[in-house]
């Protein structure tokens, strides 16, 4: 395989495939598509003005090139400055829009970002706050157009024919070995940490997973995309589809996605569980509205749907009964999909595999994958060939890596996606990765010799069901600088939302109440009292401004004894037995997710 830079996709589609709608989203209600000789023009004019700018390369060195941040959602000028960006040697810093300010200060400085991207005012508020504490940014441009900012059309008007004939001298020299981008991920210290991907990293991703899924070259086809772009799993999915001939439409936010659904009709996208169960909320309300024998059907065909399995035919029947359950009940799921949807690929977190059999036995078939940004990011993938998907499992490992098993059971991965390392972090580089094998922090085994299941987390390090990262430790140890709070646990891997155990300190809580002149009576009553309930829900939503929003506790439950080495909730060296608390109070838990 001849390994290329992500920007040759531009190159890679006028020879193969040209298109008129090579990216696409709605500009003032309307579809706005740009073709691929369009995109390579904006692409190379934009270059060509940040060029004007002072933005290079430099040395190809990761501390040596300039840094070029993007904070934005999903829209072809995310895609422009992405390879605008590495055209010149630089590199992007792409951040999430919901980073809180802390954070951002800190990764643009750690990055010493030269320039910063913006799509939209608030954004643009929130960096500008920022400025003078970051040394080294010179300017935000906008996408959206904003009274008193800079835009982003200012930066491709410096282009002239002279720089454009330099970016295309520029860009030859281009080694795919450079960086391509350096991606903040949250560690369990709650400092984040820069992964840096090579042009090589992820182009390679992007051909395993091609050649392993797979994903055609399909001129014809088109996705709706809508996972944060800064994220590598929606990065190198659209560098599969750029180089796929597949066009990329972009729905104009998660609340219109069933919207933008109909109107692009698109072949495919690629989600996270979350997202996937409130859609199976949403259809399972529409079912709930029915009456009579519409609604008898709808429960029967939901029923039979979650007894599907892909591996297994269920006999005559169930096969009929199935065929007769999609001609009632799910082509009308699908249509509101749009009406083509050929499948769905899913990461981040663990699907339910209930979920996962609804949908593939209503026709839209979901397929569960695999793998950290430190991997550029797939590793494993359940495919569309028979006997390519086993339900529970994220797949059989990619074409092209290896992966074996420690005797702990983690899953370690070498090959040419393993990133570069940890920028500017030797030390947690090489604890991360050992003779070139990447230790992912994820506990798994093999099912039937071929398919990864992934059981446990190395780390304490969770994610959410929408596939969010979150590091308990430092949201328990800033709670517990409140003298209310004794001690905490925070909860929330593969659900909806972070939640907290929270044990009061009883001693102050007992002051408080004397002080309002509430009798204490014992911990069980005044855990449950309506006062010290707000007093806790007030604390909460305090210390929550602290974080970003799928780090903040949405939900508590105060419990009436302290954690002990004695009652086998703390080991000797007093750190909390996570898995203990989380047995011992199950029902606790479940309480804050009903």
């Amino acid at each position: 395989m001849t390994i290329k830079r992500l920007f040759d996709c531009l190159e890679h589609q006028l020879q193969h495939f040209p298109k008129s709608d090579m990216l696409a989203a709605k500009e003032k209600g309307q579809w706005v598509k740009y073709s691929t000789q369009q995109v390579a023009d904006t692409v190379n004019r934009l270059s060509a003005g940040l060029m004007k700018l002072g933005v290079s390369g430099n040395d190809m060195t990761p501390e040596g090139s300039d840094k070029i941040a993007i904070i934005s959602n999903n829209r072809p000028e995310w895609v422009f400055t992405d390879m605008a960006v590495q055209q010149l040697g630089a590199i992007l810093v792409p951040v999430y829009p919901t980073t809180n300010p802390l954070e951002l200060e800190f990764i643009l400085n750690d990055a010493a970002v030269k320039y910063i991207f913006v799509s939209n005012e608030e954004l643009l508020a929130k960096v500008n706050s920022l400025i003078s504490k970051v040394p080294t940014l010179k300017k935000a441009y906008t996408f959206d157009k904003i009274a008193g900012a800079a835009h982003w059309s200012e930066v491709t008007d410096l282009a002239d024919e002279a720089s454009l004939q330099q970016v295309a001298a520029i860009k030859q020299t281009v080694p795919a070995s450079h960086l391509a981008t350096i991606i903040y991920t949250s560690g369990t210290t709650g400092t984040p940490k820069g992964v840096m991907l090579s042009h090589k990293n992820i182009y390679c991703n992007v051909q395993f997973s091609k050649e392993s899924f797979p994903f055609e070259d399909a001129p014809e086809t088109r996705v709706l995309s809508f996972l944060p772009l800064n994220h590598i799993f929606e990065k190198t999915c659209t560098y599969i589809y750029l180089y796929s001939g597949i066009s990329i439409y972009y729905a104009e936010s998660l609340e219109t996605i069933g919207d933008n659904l109909r109107e692009v009709k698109p072949n495919g996208f690629t989600t996270v569980p979350r997202l996937l169960e409130k859609v199976f909320e949403r259809i399972m309300t529409k079912g709930n509205e029915l009456t009579g024998i519409k609604r008898s059907l709808f429960f029967w065909a939901v029923e039979l749907a979650e007894k599907y399995d892909n591996r297994i035919s269920g006999g005559l029947w169930y096969r009929t009964q199935l065929a007769l359950a999609d001609k009632l009940i799910f082509s009308k799921w699908r249509e509101a999909l749009g009406g083509r949807v050929s499948y769905v690929v899913t990461g981040g977190a663990a699907c339910q595999v209930k979920l996962l059999r609804i949908f593939n036995a209503a026709g839209i078939p979901v397929y569960e994958g695999y793998g950290p940004t430190e991997n550029s990011p797939v590793i494993s993938v359940n495919r569309k060939a028979k006997g390519g998907m086993k339900f529970g499992t994220v797949g059989p490992v990619i074409n092209g890596i290896q992966v074996k098993l420690a005797e702990d059971g983690e899953i370690c991965v070498t090959g040419p996606c393993v990133m570069e390392g940890y920028y500017k972090r030797p030390g947690l580089t090489a604890e991360a990765v050992i003779d070139g094998w990447l230790h992912t922090g994820d506990i798994g085994i093999f099912e039937d010799g071929t398919f990864l299941k992934i059981t446990d987390r190395k780390k304490e390090l969770f994610k959410t069901s929408g596939g969010k990262y979150v590091a308990p430790q430092p949201i328990e140890n800033k709670f517990k600088e409140s003298p209310f709070i004794e001690q905490i646990m925070v909860v929330g891997a593969e659900r909806k939302f972070v939640g907290a155990l929270i044990v009061p300190s009883f001693a102050v809580l007992r002051e408080w109440m004397k002080e309002k002149g509430m009798t204490y009576t014992t911990n069980e009553e005044v855990i449950r009292n309506p006062q010290v309930q707000e007093l806790f829900k007030g604390l909460v939503e305090s210390f929550n401004e602290y974080f970003n929003h799928v780090e903040q506790i949405k939900k508590f439950e105060l419990l009436p004894r302290e954690w002990t080495i004695e009652t086998g909730e703390m080991t000797p060296k007093m750190s909390l037995k996570r898995k203990v608390v989380m047995e011992k109070f199950k029902d606790v838990i479940e309480r804050i997710y009903l």
